[in-house]
């Protein structure tokens, strides 16, 4: 296979991205920018996330059997550089973003636009990234978008030239 194109192929597919959150049982917070999501059922909602399987957040959110996912918008890219990094709990922050509990006890970032949270439905483990499935039990709207709602999700070419995922 030509790597090069295989890069330049699959960095064709568009990306949004998000700040995908665990807390466990023992109260380990876990939080990282996540792109590879997707809706993949309506009855009951189902959405699938690739999440790096040697991460901390993929095994804090493995023993939680729940997380959120928290939409960023449009001018959030600050937010999504600092989850590029383990994050750091703090008092009602992590890396510094206000949070606040969800239903799941799965933290909410208060500036995401929009969040869903969801228990793990299951988990297909293959590559350096595991597919996460989660049913959708929760929603929550901070600030409704204006126009298209995938139009108001922050992007993967938001981040600038040089900030690529995938290939």
């Amino acid at each position: 296979m030509d790597n090069d194109a295989k890069k330049t192929a699959l960095r064709m597919i568009p990306y949004g991205i998000y700040v995908l959150t665990a807390r466990d049982d023992e109260g380990t917070i876990a939080a990282g920018t996540v792109n590879w999501v997707t809706q993949t059922s309506f009855d009951p909602p189902l959405i699938a996330i690739g999440v790096k399987s040697d991460s901390q957040l993929y095994g804090t959110l493995k023993k939680a059997g729940t997380f959120a996912l928290n939409m960023l918008g449009k001018g959030q890219q600050g937010a999504a550089f600092t989850f590029f990094k383990p994050a750091e709990p703090g008092e009602g922050t992590i890396s510094g973003e206000p949070y606040s509990d969800g239903e799941t006890g799965a933290p909410i970032l208060s500036n995401a636009p929009a969040s869903v949270e969801c228990k793990v439905a299951e988990i297909v483990e293959r590559g350096d990234h595991h597919i996460v499935i989660g049913e959708v039990i929760a929603a929550h709207v901070v600030t409704q978008p204006e126009g298209r709602p995938d139009e108001a999700v922050l992007e993967m070419k938001d981040l600038g030239e040089k900030t690529f995922y995938g290939g």
